[in-house]
């Protein structure tokens, strides 16, 4: 949430279905969790493109782009 407010992005922009914990996903299975509900996401809000970031611990993250056709 401070990388939002220092970046000025809009809370309907960023994680727009709540992260994995949110919803009791196991840790072990997150980045499954982001990258198979994107496209939803993007279809429900008339997008064609987004990315899935996730923190992978020690300061480190990974982020894969979606676009879809």
């Amino acid at each position: 949430m401070a990388a939002m407010r220092d970046l000025d992005l809009l809370h309907d922009k960023v994680n727009v279905r709540g992260g994995a914990c949110a919803i009791g996903q196991p840790i072990s299975t997150s980045g499954a969790r982001v990258i198979v509900t994107l496209p939803s996401a993007l279809k429900r809000f008339g997008m064609k493109r987004g990315m899935a970031t996730l923190c992978i611990g020690g300061g480190e993250a990974t982020v894969m782009a979606v676009e879809l056709n």
